[in-house]
């Protein structure tokens, strides 16, 4: 059976995903938005010179970090990584302690 305080944390952190979310969501759409305003404004202003793939690519590259954390994909520094890596450090703490005594 689960308690109240159970119910309390995991609303709590379903909420906070919630938030999260809604938050990459903004993101993405603001993207679009503003990559569309500067590609329309580079091709009025002087279609000669291509600028508008800058904003587009360095924010793209945020916009995916921030996916990329908002929907815990994280092929490098995953979940297993890091639990081996406490492991790892509790494990290099308790010989240190030992030798210390």
């Amino acid at each position: 059976m689960e308690t109240n305080l159970q119910q309390d944390e995991r609303y709590y952190f379903a909420k906070k995903k919630v938030t999260e979310i809604k938050g990459f969501y903004g993101n993405l759409i603001s993207y679009i938005i503003f990559n569309g305003f500067f590609l329309i404004l580079n091709l009025k202003s002087d279609p000669s010179h291509l600028w508008f793939y800058w904003p587009l690519l360095g924010w793209g590259i945020g916009v995916i970090f921030h996916g990329m954390r908002v929907f815990n994909y994280t092929p490098f520094l995953g979940k297993n990584w890091e639990e081996r890596k406490i492991k790892e450090l509790m494990e290099k703490e308790k010989i240190t302690k030992t030798n210390w005594k």
